[in-house]
């Protein structure tokens, strides 16, 4: 096996079969696979880098090893784990099983300040906004694709590697019920925003469609998106024009209204500051 191997490389030497379904950057800087349908137990050497692990479906019995023993407690559905780099794991699966997997580079980890929340094993915890956004994911890969698709896909993922990079909390950290406030109902707010991202969007509007204060809402959409809401209503407009950019003929002012910018001199300097080149040059390639 050679030193330049990926996770999913690894894992798929393993397993004798390659993932269901997979992306990821070309730098191999993160990727996130889906691996179904295997059995029994297994030996996996240390990965290179650290991996988020989401239960999404199958069986509810999954252990891992610790030490010599198989643990007491069971991964279930619903539940994620944290796998550090380097070290090798064990895993029995009683039944089928349905993961996915998120691995993302250390030096990224590093770079934001988030390589602690990974240098230990955390088996099978709670993370029910984390299987949330993982499920959305693999609805918007299996579903045919498009130009709307593609955006709410990239910022999906961008969310769930943002989720990732916040490192796992604990029931204390949390600051609202889930009665009271839910991943779903934050899905509300960021696919109203993914449809027509040239609306105004304001804090006021979308704190009220969850029924929480400007400042509440704030305080948690940025704990689950390590983004404020403006930032991604900003971001998501950029990522539809940089798609209208290269799909359409739109003018850069045409665009520029149709996203709901002040001006084409503020749609400008947003998209250069954002992609590193003005419109023009973005769309001459």
């Amino acid at each position: 096996m050679g030193e330049t191997w990926t996770n999913e490389q690894i894992i798929s030497d393993v397993l004798g079969r390659g993932a269901d379904i997979e992306i990821g950057a070309s730098d191999n800087s993160w990727r996130l696979s889906r691996w179904r349908q295997f059995v029994g137990s297994y030996e996996l050497p240390a990965l290179p880098n650290p991996t988020f692990v989401v239960h999404i479906a199958g069986t509810r019995s999954v252990k891992t090893k610790l030490g010599t023993d198989w643990s007491e407690t069971s991964s279930i559905p619903g539940c994620a784990t944290i796998l550090p780099a380097g070290r090798p794991s064990g895993w029995l699966v009683d039944g089928e099983l349905d993961v996915v997997t998120l691995s993302i580079d250390r030096e990224v980890l590093q770079s934001h300040g988030s390589d602690s929340h990974f240098d230990r094993l955390r088996f099978a915890f709670s993370d029910p906004l984390g299987v949330a956004l993982t499920r959305q994911v693999l609805s918007e890969l299996y579903a045919p694709q498009d130009d709307a698709r593609r955006v709410y896909l990239s910022t999906l993922v961008e969310t769930l590697k943002a989720h990732m990079l916040r490192g796992p909390t604990t029931a204390a950290d949390v600051q609202f019920p889930t009665s009271d406030f839910s991943a779903f109902r934050l899905h509300q707010v960021m696919n109203a925003v993914i449809e027509a991202p040239g609306k105004e969007h304001s804090i006021e509007a979308m704190a009220q469609t969850v029924g929480l204060t400007p400042s509440h809402f704030c305080r948690i959409f940025k704990q689950a998106t390590r983004m404020t809401p403006h930032q991604f209503v900003m971001r998501t407009r950029l990522e539809k024009a940089r798609d209208l950019l290269t799909t359409t003929n739109l003018s850069i002012g045409e665009i520029a209204e149709t996203l709901g910018f002040n001006s084409q001199s503020h749609f400008t300097r947003a998209f250069r500051d954002f992609t590193g080149r003005p419109p023009g040059v973005w769309r001459t390639g």
